[in-house]
């Protein structure tokens, strides 16, 4: 086992470690299980990313793809996984109450599928990391022990249910077609999969990721799960692991379905998430809710992005999910105190100044305010639909406008709330200190992003080269299958 292989085993094994250590004398070091485990997956991946040279492959205990589990790492999968413990870590849950022991090994489970989410070069083992994640994700939900939180987490399983009965058929039909479920070999089976029975494959991928993903039609849980559940794991679900779940999609469209058919499904779905998300959050007057339709019309955007072909889609994609991880995370933070009646929370800027100064902040960014990140990563999208120039990316740019003026309305709704003068008795709520800790760390990297611009467009464009690659993808893995016969 190769140490980049521990970046899931480790979370895997803690997650059903720490519930050993909940009472008695060691309890102290149950505590230290997650966070120890996280820090030590961050350095594992930190490494690899410092001195990645060239992509490679890894065929889980000797046993060669398709029979084996493959892992391929190129620069996407490094960047996606090394945030899957970054943001893990920032969000990390308390061991508060009776069920922190809980709450901690659920997270650290939703770590591990996550990173293998952001690993695996098998479409069953896709599927079996995202089961597993979706797991994880019931527990949380329900994990605040109220009715609302079990309603939402019911309904959360429902539609996960039948997005994993359509994304399994849509993998039963892509084997029948193609023998094959390695990504790299369908790589190399492209043709088969360009014609009708094809395009319903993607199609019934899609939706079957794209639940976990906030993609249109299969979001009408979002809202709800993210209103009940507790901020941190609303933060967890929208900010990070809705993300592991486009790349996913993005990885299925790339090396599977390189066609303009497919690109233009993932087009219209996105155009309907941002048109549906941000009509949603407008006519929304409770704070949790309107973050959560926000959420499902920025993801859209994010859609738009990659639906863009070559490597322009893969940099604006990459660019517009980092910054919803970044900003939504924080967002769902801040609206841990401030989580129900928008109208309660007038004056609150005079409680809790810097929660309310890093609202503007987020909200700032989502607007796409020069110079901070969100301008860029709208300026990719809104760039590359106008170069594509079809009737129908004109209108992904008239969605993605239409829906920045939309969003522009209800954020100045909230911040003119927050600034308006006290309403009198009771006083709006004030910040926790850990929440404007974990806030103003997303804030320090929006501003760092914004400052290191340079730097980090080459690294997208450097990401952008070998995503598109899929011939050096076929060769890596296909040459570690050879290596072990």
């Amino acid at each position: 086992m190769t140490d980049l292989t521990l970046a899931v085993a480790l979370p895997l094994l803690a997650a059903f470690v720490r519930p050993l250590f909940n009472a008695g004398a060691l309890r102290w070091l149950g505590q230290l299980i997650g966070p120890v485990v996280l820090a030590l997956v961050t350095v594992i991946l930190f490494a690899h990313w410092s001195t990645f040279s060239e992509p490679f492959a890894i065929a889980l205990g000797g046993f060669a793809p398709p029979l084996g589990i493959a892992f391929y790492v190129d620069r996407m999968a490094l960047l996606f996984a090394l945030a899957v413990p970054l943001v893990t870590l920032l969000l990390w849950p308390g061991d508060d109450g009776a069920d922190g022991a809980r709450r901690q090994s659920l997270t650290l489970l939703l770590a591990a599928s996550l990173t293998g989410l952001a690993l695996s070069g098998d479409l069953f083992n896709l599927y079996v990391f995202y089961e597993l994640a979706a797991v994880a994700s019931y527990g949380l939900v329900a994990g605040n022990g109220s009715s609302a939180g079990y309603v939402a987490a019911f309904r959360y399983l429902m539609i996960s249910a039948l997005g994993s009965v359509v994304g399994l058929l849509g993998i039963g039909l892509v084997y029948f077609k193609t023998g094959t479920l390695n990504l790299a070999e369908l790589a190399t089976l492209g043709n088969e999969l360009a014609d009708p029975q094809g395009l319903a494959a993607f199609a019934m991928l899609a939706i079957g990721f794209g639940v976990k993903a906030e993609m249109f039609p299969v979001n009408g849980w979002v809202p709800e799960v993210y209103g009940a559940a507790s901020r941190r794991v609303a933060a967890l679900l929208a900010g990070l692991a809705s993300k592991l779940a486009v790349l996913v999609i993005v990885r299925i469209l790339l090396l599977m379905f390189p066609s303009d058919e497919a690109r233009q499904l993932l087009l219209v779905l996105g155009i309907l998430g941002v048109v549906s998300g941000e009509l949603a959050a407008y006519q929304a007057r409770d704070m949790a809710r309107m973050l959560g339709w926000s959420s499902i019309g920025q993801l859209g955007i994010v859609f738009i992005a990659f639906s863009l072909p070559g490597e322009a889609g893969l940099v604006a994609g990459v660019a517009a999910a980092l910054h919803h991880l970044v900003v939504k995370s924080a967002l769902f933070v801040l609206a841990g105190p401030w989580g129900g009646a928008i109208d309660r929370l007038r004056g609150a800027a005079t409680v809790s100044a810097l929660g309310a100064g890093l609202f503007v902040l987020f909200a700032l960014s989502l607007l796409g305010l020069p110079p901070l990140p969100g301008f860029w990563s709208k300026f990719l999208v809104i760039g590359g639909l106008a170069d594509a120039g079809t009737a129908l990316h004109y209108l992904g740019m008239a969605a993605v406008l239409t829906g920045t003026v939309i969003e522009g309305a209800y954020l100045l709704r909230v911040i003119t709330t927050l600034y308006a003068p006290p309403a009198g008795s009771p006083a709006p709520p004030r910040q926790r200190g850990s929440d404007l800790l974990t806030a103003g760390l997303f804030g320090i990297a929006l501003l760092a992003a914004a400052v290191m611009i340079d730097p980090l467009w080459q690294t997208l464009d450097a990401l952008a080269v070998s995503g598109v690659d899929t011939a050096a993808y076929q060769q890596t893995v296909l040459a570690a299958q050879e290596a072990h016969p």
